[in-house]
């Protein structure tokens, strides 16, 4: 009787913290792990939230988005389509039974479930920050002609965002003729060339007085990414922008 009680004690000396608690059969080790898999799966099952909040971190506003869509920016199909995926993983691991071969399954299946999910939150932050910084682009805003033909005046704005920091913004001003030409020998009107802030902004507003040479039609408004595309019919992203002003 004395042996059995130090026996018994001795054996509850050598297990360990818990062991009580520890599964006691290979069905229970299975579903334990199946529990822990399906752990991972519930966080792979948020991937399309958590992308959305990473992009809105990075600074993609839901008005962005529909710019982004309509400028066919790919990063952000790919991470939508790759954060679906990682939730339709999440949802066929859940389903799969806690057996020694269901576990297997349900490893492989995360583990595709977690390669889509990484896709989509380096894809997301490729995206926002493609769609949210602007191409760097000038746009000619607000332009007016105003006034009689012995005092006209030109008016205009210039606004480019997403511009890099060592690029600028070259705006010219050309008088033209009927057939869309510059006029030979004469010089342009306006020339600048602009530099972007620290954001990468570009905000300019332009105003000149006007008169009318002989055989003029109006006048070319051009502004374009220093070192881009010259060509005002480009359908490139980083084309110029021109506006014509007939002369009343």
């Amino acid at each position: 009787m004395h042996r059995n009680a130090l026996g018994l004690h001795h054996y509850e000396r050598m297990m360990p913290p818990g062991g009580d608690q520890e599964p006691r059969t290979f069905d229970d080790v299975q579903a334990k792990v199946g529990k822990r898999l399906d752990d991972v799966a519930k966080i792979l099952a948020g991937a399309l939230v958590t992308v959305a909040g990473v992009m809105t971190a990075l600074g993609l506003t839901s008005d962005v988005v529909f710019v982004a869509l309509n400028n066919d920016s790919w990063p952000i199909f790919v991470a939508a389509l790759s954060a679906i995926l990682a939730i339709v993983c999440s949802i066929v691991a859940l389903l799969i039974h806690p057996t020694r071969r269901g576990n297997v399954w349900e490893t492989v299946v995360l583990g595709l479930g977690v390669i889509f999910y990484m896709t989509a939150l380096s894809v997301a932050v490729v995206g926002a920050a493609q769609a949210a910084s602007g191409n760097g682009r000038p746009t000619l805003l607000n332009v007016k002609l105003e006034g009689r033909a012995s005092d006209r005046r030109l008016s205009f704005d210039v606004h480019a965002d997403g511009v890099d920091r060592w690029a600028s913004v070259n705006v010219y001003v050309t008088v033209i003729d009927a057939k869309m030409v510059d006029l030979p020998n004469m010089p342009d009107l306006y020339n600048v060339s602009l530099r972007p802030d620290d954001k990468g902004d570009i905000d300019h507003r332009a105003s000149m007085s006007l008169s009318a040479p002989q055989n003029a039609w109006g006048v070319e408004i051009y502004a374009s990414t220093a070192g881009g595309n010259e060509d005002c019919e480009s359908r490139s992203p980083h084309g110029p922008t021109c506006a014509l002003v007939q002369f009343s």
